[in-house]
């Protein structure tokens, strides 16, 4: 990737007190804050890492977001799933390039993000028009026309069932995962894997159950917590406050027929 930054280009700006700040540059436009205003011209042709002046003597340093960054500034309706758990997801998945993905309640599309970028292809099953129009758009703006080929969404319900067949994954974000659990057992390829994040330990009860009476193997649930550290100098502790609970991720796989 280029580190010259071009029209288009999605960028953060950062300032002096961490701020950050998403932005897409486009000609003759302006970045305007309580510092007075960047124009986008003085960062087209500009250089990731470069420093900007606003029209008030506010520095900014220009970066290219992260998708950690992105999905937590992002467009969004639906709640995101928080980076925390993007990672663990990935991996409690095995997602990878070319693995085919049915994920259901695709929301603000943070996860569609993720998997997309780890070489994904999804059909993602949205009942609501505006959350699959958003997950779209939010694709499209970080990853590029690339991958929305290999992202299709379709309106409709995964309770009433998958039309997908031989899939590697299910994802679910749902209220009630436990319903999709024998339309995924029919769309899995043996071995397949299933996963549901859940807010609730109650879903989850109901999650494991459906998923035992179903004949899937392997069933773990885990909640992943964030703590950070303040490091300063000799002053080293634990930060005040963390990112505990968001939700509950389960996983199982895919075994004998019933």
């Amino acid at each position: 990737m280029s580190q010259t930054l071009a029209a288009g280009d999605l960028v953060l700006l950062l300032d002096t007190k961490g701020r950050r700040y998403l932005v897409t540059l486009t000609e003759g436009k302006e970045f305007h804050s309580h510092s007075g205003f960047v124009a986008h011209a003085d960062l087209i042709g500009a250089n990731e890492g470069d420093e900007v002046m606003s029209t008030r003597g506010g520095r900014y340093t220009v970066l290219r977001p992260t998708l950690s960054e992105f999905v937590l500034k992002m467009p969004r309706g639906a709640q995101v799933i928080y980076p925390k758990d993007l990672g663990p997801i990935l991996m409690l998945a095995d997602i990878g390039a070319g693995t085919r993905v049915l994920e259901s309640g695709i929301g603000s599309g943070a996860l569609s993000m993720a998997m997309l970028r780890a070489g994904a292809n999804i059909v993602g099953y949205e009942l609501r028009e505006d959350f699959a129009t958003r997950a779209q758009a939010n694709v499209e703006r970080f990853l590029g026309a690339e991958a929305m080929s290999r992202y299709r969404v379709e309106l409709r319900d995964c309770y009433d069932g998958i039309d997908e067949t031989d899939m590697d994954r299910v994802v679910l974000d749902l209220p009630e995962p436990w319903r999709v659990v024998p339309h995924a057992a029919l769309a899995l390829r043996p071995g397949g894997i299933i996963v549901g994040y859940s807010p609730s330990i109650m879903q989850v009860t109901q999650f494991r159950d459906a998923l035992d009476a179903s004949g899937f193997m392997l069933a773990e649930t885990i909640e992943v917590l964030h703590r950070g550290w303040h490091i300063e100098g000799a002053a080293v502790r634990p930060d005040h406050r963390m990112v505990a609970h968001t939700g509950f991720l389960t996983t199982a796989r895919r075994g004998r027929a019933r």
